[in-house]
C-alpha cells in the first residue's frame, strides 16, 4: 500500500510540473489560446489597422513631431483646400488683366482709360502724374510684373509644390505688394488728390490676395508638402 501511494504521489507531482511548464495562452490539451495569439490584451483594433498605425508612427518619428490637425491635412492634400487655390488664381488673373489694360493705355496714344476725368475720380490725372513713375518705371508695368508672378505662384500646381521656396516667395511677394499699394493709396489721396478706379480695383485684388495667402500660411504652414 505504501508503494501504491508513493507511485500516485509521483504521478501527481509530474502532472503538476507539466501544468506549470505549459506557456500561458495554451489550453489544457495543448491548443493555443486564440485571443492571446490574435492580439495582445486590451488591443481592440482590427489587425488591418495596426500596420497603418505603425507607418504613421514611423513618419512621426522621422519628422520629429506628430502630424495632427491642419498639418496632417496639408500633408495629405498638398496645402490649402481647392477653393483657396482657385480663388487666388482667379484674383491673380483679374489683377493681371487690369494691369495689362493700364500698361496699354499708358503707352498708347489711341487708347484712353474708360474712366471719368473730372472731380475726385480722375484716372487720367493719376496715371499721368509724376508719381505714376517709380525709378523711371511706370507703376502699371510694376503691377503687370507683380501679377505675372502671382499667377505663377497661385496656380494649383504651385500650391501643391513640395518646394518650400515657392511658398515663401508667395508670402513675401504679397506682403511687398500690399506695402506698395498702401504707398499708392497715400499718393492718390494726399499728393495727386484724385482717385483712379482701375487702380483701386488693383488695390482691392492685392488686399484680397494678401488676406488669403497669409491665412493659408498660418493655417497650413510653409513646410514642404507631398504631391
Amino acid at each position: 500500500m505504501s508503494r501504491t501511494k508513493a507511485r500516485n504521489g509521483g504521478q501527481g507531482r509530474a502532472a503538476t510540473t507539466r501544468t506549470q511548464g505549459q506557456p500561458k495562452g495554451q489550453a489544457k490539451g495543448g491548443r493555443p489560446g486564440t485571443a492571446q495569439a490574435a492580439r495582445s490584451p486590451g488591443d481592440a483594433r482590427p489587425a488591418a489597422a495596426r500596420p497603418a498605425d505603425g507607418g504613421r508612427a514611423a513618419a512621426e518619428a522621422a519628422s520629429g513631431q506628430p502630424r495632427t490637425g491642419a498639418a496632417e491635412h496639408a500633408a495629405v492634400v498638398g496645402g490649402p483646400p481647392p477653393w483657396v487655390q482657385l480663388t487666388t488664381l482667379i484674383l491673380s488673373l483679374a489683377g493681371l488683366g487690369v494691369s495689362i489694360y493700364l500698361t496699354i493705355t499708358h503707352y498708347s496714344t489711341s487708347v484712353t482709360l474708360a474712366c471719368p476725368d473730372t472731380g475726385t475720380v480722375n484716372c487720367e490725372k493719376v496715371t499721368t502724374s509724376p508719381q505714376s513713375l517709380v525709378l523711371g518705371i511706370p507703376v502699371a508695368v510694376l503691377g503687370l510684373a507683380f501679377f505675372v508672378f502671382m499667377v505663377a505662384v497661385n496656380n494649383p500646381m504651385a500650391w501643391r509644390s513640395p518646394l518650400r521656396a515657392i511658398h515663401l516667395a508667395r508670402v513675401f511677394s504679397v506682403i511687398a505688394g500690399v506695402g506698395f499699394v498702401i504707398y499708392l493709396i497715400y499718393v492718390e489721396l494726399f499728393e495727386v488728390n484724385a482717385i483712379c478706379l482701375w487702380c483701386t480695383s488693383v488695390h482691392i485684388i492685392t488686399f484680397a490676395l494678401f488676406v488669403l495667402i497669409l491665412l493659408s500660411a498660418a493655417a497650413w504652414g510653409l513646410s514642404e508638402r507631398s504631391r
